[in-house]
Formats: C-alpha cells, sequence, structure tokens
C-alpha cells in the first residue's frame, strides 16, 4: 500500500503542532493582458497619482468558479475602502490566468509593464509563486490573497505578501480539528484513505499531512493509501474505485472544486460509503458551484478551513456591499474568497496611505509595517513577520448542513453541532 511519506518539518512547526494536539482578455487590447479600471475613489489633499492595483486571478479554466468567486471580492472593494478610512485614489486592473502558471507569469510582467504599482492574487499557488517571481525581480509589492504553499514566503523574498496561512498551518488547524469532529461526535475511526490533487497546492498538503499527522498521537486513525489526481481530471472513476477498495473508514479530501464534484459524484455512482468525507484545509466542498451541482448529495461534507467572523464590523460593511452589488448572490458561499481579496486589497490601500507615494520600495517598507485589526476573516490583526507571512489566521470547521455552509467547530463560533457519521452511512 502507498502510505503518505514522512517528510521533515522545521523544530518550531513541531512545536506548534504538539501544542496542539481560456478565456482570453477583453477584446480591443489584442495580444495584451486585459486591464480594466473599477474606478479611483475619493482623491484626498496629499495624494499626487492614483494607485494602481494590478488584480489577478482564473475566472477561465476549471478553476474559473473560484476565480470568479475572488473576483467579487474586487468588484466591491472600491465600495468599502472609502468608508473604512481609505479614500484615496486607486484604480483595480483585472488580469485572468486562465488557470495556467505560465498565462499567470505573463500578464503579472504586462500588469506591471503597464502601470501596476502592486499586484494581488491569485488564488492557485502554482500561479501564485510564478507571480512572486516576477515581482521579486521588478520590485513590485505583491499580496497574496489565497495560496498556502509554503515556498510562496520561503524564498527570502523582500516584496512577497501574504494574508492567508501556509499549508503547515492549514493541516496543522484542519487535523487538530478532525481530532475535535471525532471528540464531539463519540466516534473513533481507525482508518482513512487520503485523495489529493496533484498541483502544487495538493503536494504541499500531502507533504504537511506525511510530516506532522504521523506525530499527533490524539488522532486514532492511519492513512491506509494515498491517492494523487490531476484536478483537471474529467473522469476519477480508477481512483474513486482504489479508495473504496482499502475500505477505510473515512476520507480525507484535499480538493479544488471541479474534482471534488466528480469524487462525490462517482462516490455515489459505486455506492462507496464510508463514514464521511473531510477536507483537512482546501476550498471545494463549501463553494456556490458544489451544491448547485450536487443538490442533497452536498449535504454533511465537512471543510475544516479559515473562515469568516460574521460578528465582525468589516463583515457587516462587506455583506452590505455585497448584497447591493449582487443581490442574487449570498455571501456564505463566497464569504472564504471575498474577505481574502477584499483584505489584500485593504493592505495595499493601507500601504499607500502611510506610504503616501506609490513608489515601489516604499510601498513595499509600508506593507511591512502593516497592522490591521479590523478584519473580516478569523484571526488576531494582520501583521506580517520577517518572511511576509501573515500569523495567527485560525480555521474552523465548515458542514454542509441544509444546503448552506455550517460553522460547527470550535463550539464557540458554532451554529451548529458536528453530523459525523453522515446519515444514511455505515455506523462507525
Amino acid at each position: 500500500m502507498n502510505r503518505i511519506p514522512q517528510q521533515p518539518i522545521d523544530a518550531n512547526e513541531l512545536a506548534q503542532v504538539t501544542d496542539v494536539g481560456r478565456r482570453r482578455f477583453i477584446a480591443g487590447l489584442g495580444a495584451s493582458a486585459a486591464i480594466v479600471s473599477s474606478g479611483s475613489l475619493m482623491r484626498p489633499a496629499w495624494a499626487q497619482s492614483t494607485l494602481n492595483v494590478g488584480v489577478l486571478l482564473p475566472t477561465s479554466g476549471f478553476q474559473a468558479f473560484i476565480g470568479k468567486s475572488c473576483k467579487l471580492g474586487a468588484d466591491i472593494a472600491p465600495n468599502v475602502l472609502p468608508g473604512l478610512g481609505y479614500g484615496m485614489p486607486i484604480r483595480l486592473m483585472h488580469a485572468d490566468t486562465e488557470t495556467n502558471v505560465d498565462v499567470a507569469r505573463s500578464r503579472a510582467e504586462r500588469l506591471i509593464n503597464d502601470g501596476a504599482h502592486v499586484l494581488v492574487g491569485a488564488f492557485d499557488s502554482g500561479a501564485s509563486a510564478a507571480i512572486a517571481q516576477v515581482c521579486e525581480q521588478k520590485g513590485v509589492p505583491f499580496i497574496v490573497n489565497i495560496a498556502a504553499a509554503p515556498q510562496i514566503t520561503e524564498q527570502g523574498y523582500k516584496f512577497t505578501f501574504r494574508n492567508f496561512p501556509t499549508a503547515i498551518d492549514l493541516v496543522r488547524n484542519g487535523l487538530a480539528l478532525i481530532g475535535d469532529i471525532f471528540h464531539a461526535t463519540n466516534t473513533v475511526p481507525r482508518t482513512a484513505v487520503f485523495m489529493h490533487v496533484n498541483d502544487t497546492f495538493g503536494q504541499a498538503m500531502a507533504r504537511g499531512i506525511g510530516a506532522i499527522l504521523p506525530r499527533l498521537d490524539f488522532l486514532p486513525f492511519k492513512v491506509v493509501e494515498t491517492i494523487a489526481y490531476d484536478p483537471a481530471a474529467r473522469d476519477l472513476s480508477v481512483e474513486v474505485a482504489k479508495a473504496k477498495a482499502t475500505k477505510a473508514d473515512f476520507l480525507m479530501l484535499v480538493c479544488r472544486l471541479n474534482d471534488a464534484i466528480l469524487v462525490r459524484r462517482e462516490m455515489v455512482k459505486q455506492r462507496w460509503s464510508p463514514m464521511g468525507i473531510i477536507g483537512p484545509g482546501n476550498p471545494g466542498m463549501y463553494e456556490a458551484q458544489f451544491y448547485n451541482a450536487l443538490g442533497k448529495l452536498s449535504e454533511y461534507c465537512m471543510s475544516n478551513v479559515p473562515w469568516y467572523n460574521p460578528k465582525a464590523p468589516l463583515t457587516h460593511s462587506i455583506e452590505r456591499a455585497f448584497r447591493k452589488s449582487f443581490p442574487k448572490e449570498k455571501l456564505m458561499f463566497h464569504a472564504l474568497n471575498v474577505g481574502f481579496t477584499v483584505e489584500a486589497i485593504m493592505i495595499a490601500a493601507d500601504a499607500y496611505k502611510r506610504a503616501r507615494t506609490t513608489d515601489a520600495k516604499a510601498l513595499a517598507d509600508a506593507i511591512r509595517q502593516t497592522s490591521i485589526a479590523n478584519r473580516m476573516m478569523i484571526g488576531g490583526p494582520i501583521k506580517f513577520n520577517a518572511k511576509g507571512q501573515v500569523e495567527g489566521i485560525k480555521s474552523a470547521c465548515i458542514q454542509n448542513l441544509k444546503m448552506r455552509p455550517t460553522v460547527v467547530l470550535p463550539a464557540a463560533s458554532a451554529e451548529a453541532k458536528p453530523v459525523f457519521p453522515m446519515p444514511g452511512y455505515r455506523k462507525a
């Protein structure tokens, strides 16, 4: 059997662990990257120029649904920022990475050549790593909204800042919550089959799980098989059949959106009924399209992920702007993507306000000194360490209940109690 290979892990991270127990661009621009102005915000007396923020997201390709979800956050940012004290002139320049690393790199270069002072993006870890290389070469600040591969902030870069947990953080928090799920539901699964996408993000998560899981004595299960697959695959019947053959108690799934839908449908087709499906720190199963595509089959899936604080003042501001701009959408289905994207643009605005210049080095220095307490996502103030990595972002267990993402853990933030095993599935 293929087991998760144990990987070396930083001693500081170990201490923390044990403490926890091809859509092209807009017509008229030719072959160049699309650049779309979202309009400038009100100009204060001191400002002499507009801050151009390049926003790179996969709005086409197999990650298009999530890329478009993130873009909703960028679209409402100009309406939210003035009320937060950022009434400076800011222009958003949008570029589609097409879910392609090479395209992300080339369009980052084009945005910079066309005048972007700061780049924001890019949801995908592979694309974000490529953009970080470009920004380091060009000396332009890059603020990562969502991307977890650790190497993004482990290269010694001076212009890359990430307001999102690393894969190690996601795994640590996600595995701890799996233990909390079992404790809260009085269940003791002994085995798991681990399926994961084989892209940059999925491989980073697999390495993290391989390093951390064997050291967590409080978790009662072992991984009996590891199955990697292409996130762009259109048929996962072989992989699901292999997972079913292990007879594991539950499925631990690191997925994206489209493949999550394929896996769930294939499980039903093959009549595979483990105790449940748990994502230890990945997108996919709480997205609007997951519910739309699967209906009731989306119920009871669990995702241990960073989440938004529904009581935060910034959440209320974003919700009002979101409801006004997108009356047919519900923020709860986009909150993670919208929240981290708005926060990334807010970080750029905050730095510009303090630096009072669009000079790249001055902006990078200002971002390095960021301290923003008014945020949407659960965690402490937005501050970056010496590597440009934010710290202190927490995860919550989100379970699909009654066709909506519902917080079930931690208990202090819970909207309902966790349900495990999944109803209709075999008992532990």
